[in-house]
């Protein structure tokens, strides 16, 4: 079987020769109409011929990059139409099922526009904003199913997108039926090809004027089509005849093995040979085979079937039915390297051909998978998608449909069942096909013997499937939850009142203690924590006053490294957008983690206009996180959304203490569904997958406690003070107000968010494309150097910039291990180390650019009068 991806422009025989002699039909318009389309046979009572696109994407596979870039193309085109300001206004409409993918890529060009396409899958409980007929189609009824009632309420310009205008009559049905509900002052048509005669254009022209509206076209090419008055007799018999028997049963595999003759078309071209239903034999090619190519694979075993696991950032949509934001395309494309990525894993290397295979309205996921593919394997990619459409096939040159698949539909349709098609796919001779289905369509149907899969299976070697999982919106009333509610937990604490952050940045679910005296000298502290008899949280350090020449340090270090926090803060939220939720919960670990929280929720705002709710929480180690703050949250938002925030990893104490407690928080009967991973923006132990680096760097509100946190002590769970319903303390240090730094150092941060942006896209796809497994590398050299210094506690080695910095701002140091050669980044630790009398030793493997070791066997006579450590 000769190329059909091929079969259009340039080829020595036009794709639609054979129906346009048979049939007497003859294309008349632009010179590059016959590059665009074909002709193919309906088997369809109300039209004879079929227009079939040859960069549509739906009957010929083709070029993932040519689909993509002639429905953008055409979205520059509208934008320049309407002008900048006009654009952003605009709503964009496709047809379902043809152009769905092609509205999707007409929006992407637009650029700010939201996308909806009409539907023939009716959703339970979505409510219908309106519907239409398309008079010629063998499946007539459109719905439209938008998540957002008011997507097609406003006067914005509504963009109408098809593949092609035969009569026009669809594209009126649809203004006229929206116009009564919805009127606005402006519609733009938009086809790849307009077909029209002179006298359906002027149908349009006078419904306009009838309605007050203006009504422009866009069309990549445009033309007629001239058809013979008994064009549907001619071609009811050529289709009976090409099949054998009008009405009657289909030829038995056998049969069509016999009729078919020996060659390609025989066994794996047009007919599906084995499948017992399958795509027509061609009964006497009209056009002899001497003098060209055959490309059939020899006959093969059935393929093996791979299924990949695509990880489909939670809650985006999987295409427009609902319909598809600008923001959820951001969220699309970082997320689509990884993906394809995954895809590509699964695809043989020496594999040359490889077909991409969306699923009827599924075609823009598919879509820019194929198009992601391309860009990473070097096989040839091509793509298009199965459809409800009726065609018959003829394996012939100069027709468009060269051969056909034919499988029970998979999605338990609303119309009942009947049967699905695949064109040009069998024959084609691909290496692979990986098919991109939805989970709606996920179904036994799909993995019978004679479903899909399987008649894919006998074409090609490699069957990939992916399911993207289908989007359904959220009831827009939902009822009150049956869990009961914890009504005697109080609001989140907000500044003014309680820390100096702006209200709107963090809500703290934490009980104000401001008023307790908790704090205790550091000796003291650590005599009695390392006795046994208290626990860190019990009892409050004494907060650090960093002298004039260290808050000169910080300032300086701020300035130093706030483009490199910047980028970590954009790469760790993008990646939360990207895989956790498109509008997530942030929940920051006090206190440390409370900064980066702010931070990310800035981003959020910057780059993607998202006002995200942010919490802070309290965790302690060897208690787990704060119970009462779980049931708060899960009484307030679905726990699926919320994503817990920290500034660093040091050893992974902390991310082992949250799985733990997020475990026995669901087995006591709380709600089920938070995720324990922590995003952080460093990751320097890998010990997570969701970060902003990997390096251990100086991130300034390490340098010091309160007075860049908010002005908000470390938290407390004591008994006599927290009690079963209450939340963990902490207390508010107003006095420090002076020496706040908080505002400074989250507004240098933010300051840099615009430089960093593109770099941060460009981190963000490489991220998600990489292997992110945790190695816990970090907990390997804590265990390590516990043995080697003969400390025998992993608990006294803090590891990382970070945790080395607690060590000398709260607990008695012993002392503090450096990689050879760090530089600037460890001004800060050397200079508290030289006040505090600590040494600071040089190691040459250090995974961590320090580590601090906490004093292994303190008493009280540890530390001299002057503060200085002495040795024991």
């Amino acid at each position: 079987m000769n190329n059909a991806v091929n079969n259009g422009p340039g080829d020595a025989i036009w794709s639609g020769t054979w129906v346009a002699e048979r049939l007497g039909v003859e294309l008349v318009g632009d010179d590059t109409l016959t590059d665009l389309l074909g002709l193919a046979l309906r088997r369809n009572p109300k039209r004879a011929h079929l227009l079939v696109s040859h960069v549509l994407g739906k009957h010929i596979p083709q070029s993932p990059s040519v689909v993509h870039g002639h429905g953008f193309a055409l979205g520059r085109r509208v934008r320049d139409l309407l002008g900048d300001r006009e654009a952003a206004r605009a709503v964009v409409l496709g047809y379902a099922e043809t152009a769905t993918g092609l509205g999707h890529c007409v929006a992407d060009g637009l650029g700010s526009a939201p996308y909806l396409h009409s539907t023939r899958r009716p959703v339970a409980g979505v409510v219908t904003a309106g519907g239409f007929e398309e008079s010629h189609s063998h499946a007539t009824s459109h719905l439209l199913l938008p998540e957002d009632p008011a997507l097609l309420v406003g006067d914005g310009p509504l963009v109408l997108v098809d593949d092609e205008f035969s009569t026009g009559n669809t594209v009126l049905n649809t203004i006229r039926a929206l116009h009564e509900r919805y009127p606005r002052r402006r519609y733009v048509v938009v086809a790849l090809v307009d077909m029209r005669s002179a006298d359906d254009a002027g149908r349009l022209a006078a419904f306009a004027r009838e309605i007050g509206a203006r009504v422009d076209l866009i069309a990549t090419a445009s033309g007629t089509a001239r058809l013979p008055e008994d064009v549907l007799e001619k071609g009811r018999e050529l289709v009976a005849r090409y099949e054998g028997d009008a009405g009657g049963d289909r030829p038995s595999a056998g049969e069509r093995g016999a009729g078919a003759g020996s060659g390609p078309s025989g066994a794996r071209g047009a007919a599906d040979a084995g499948s017992g239903r399958a795509a027509e034999p061609a009964p006497a090619d009209p056009h002899p085979e001497t003098g060209r190519t055959r490309h059939a694979r020899p006959a093969t075993p059935p393929g093996h079937v791979t299924r990949v696991d695509l990880r489909w950032p939670r809650g985006l949509p999987d295409g427009g039915r609902h319909g598809f934001t600008p923001r959820h395309r951001t969220r699309l494309e970082t997320a689509l390297p990884a993906m394809a990525a995954r895809l590509a894993e699964a695809i043989p290397q020496d594999a040359s051909r490889v077909l991409v295979l969306g699923f009827e309205e599924l075609m823009y996921a598919p879509l820019r998978l194929a198009r992601q593919l391309e860009e990473s394997v070097p096989a040839e990619v091509r793509y298009s998608t199965t459809t409800r459409s009726p065609v018959l096939a003829v394996d012939d040159p100069g027709y468009a449909i060269r051969s056909r698949i034919v499988f029970p539909a998979h999605d338990d349709p609303a119309d009942g069942p009947g049967e699905r098609y695949a064109y040009n796919v069998a024959g084609n001779g691909f290496d692979a096909v990986v098919a991109v289905v939805d989970s709606v369509a996920d179904t036994p149907q799909l993995h019978a013997p004679d479903g899909l899969l399987a008649r894919l299976a006998a074409h090609t070697p490699h069957v990939v499937l992916a399911v993207v999982p289908s989007y359904v919106p959220e009831p827009l009333y939902a009822a009150a939850p049956s869990e009961e509610r914890p009504a005697m937990l109080p609001e989140p604490l907000r500044g003014p009142a309680f820390s100096s952050y702006a209200p709107e940045e963090v809500g703290w679910l934490l009980q104000d203690l401001s008023d307790v005296t908790l704090e205790a000298p550091t000796e003291e502290r650590e005599e009695a924590i390392q006795a046994g008899g208290a626990h860190y949280a019990e009892s409050l350090p004494v907060e650090y006053q960093p002298s004039e020449q260290y808050q000169q340090l910080f300032h300086a270090a701020l300035e130093t490294s706030a483009p490199r926090i910047a980028r970590a803060v954009g790469v760790v939220t993008d990646t939360v957008i990207a895989e956790r939720s498109p509008r997530p919960v942030l929940v920051s670990l006090a206190r440390a983690g409370t900064p980066v929280g702010v931070l990310m929720r800035r981003w959020a705002r910057f780059r993607h206009g998202l006002d995200l709710p942010h919490y802070a929480v309290s965790i302690v180690r060897g208690r787990g996180i704060d119970a009462n703050a779980l049931r708060w949250l899960a009484a307030h938002h679905d726990p699926r959304d919320v994503v817990f925030v920290d500034g660093w990893t040091g050893k992974g104490a902390i991310t082992r203490e949250l799985a733990a407690a997020v475990e026995e928080f669901e087995a006591g009967g709380g709600a089920a569904g938070f995720d324990p991973e922590i995003a952080v923006l460093a990751d320097p132990g890998s010990c997570v997958r969701t970060y902003g680096t990997r390096d251990d760097f100086l991130i300034p509100s390490a340098c010091l406690n309160s007075t860049v946190s908010g002005l908000v002590s470390r938290t407390v769970l004591r008994a006599d003070l927290v009690g079963p319903d209450d939340f963990h303390g902490a207390k508010f240090y107003r006095e420090l107000a002076g020496a706040d730094v908080s505002a400074d150092f989250l507004d240098a941060v933010a300051a840099r968010f615009p430089e960093v942006a593109d770099a941060v896209d460009g981190a963000v796809k490489e991220l998600l494309a990489g292997d992110r497994t945790p190695s816990w590398e970090g907990w390997a050299a804590v265990e390590r150097i516990s043995e080697e210094y003969g400390i025998h506690d992993v608990n006294l080695v803090k590891p990382g910039v970070g945790e080395t910095t607690r060590v000398l701002l709260r607990r008695v140091p012993w002392k503090i291990l450096a990689r050879a050669g760090a530089g600037p980044d460890l001004d800060h630790v050397r200079l508290l180390a030289e006040q505090r009398g600590v040494p600071v030793e040089e190691v040459g493997d250090l995974p961590y650019t320090c580590v601090g070791l906490i004093h292994p066997r303190f008493t009280r006579g540890a530390t001299g009068a002057d503060g200085r450590a002495v040795t024991v």
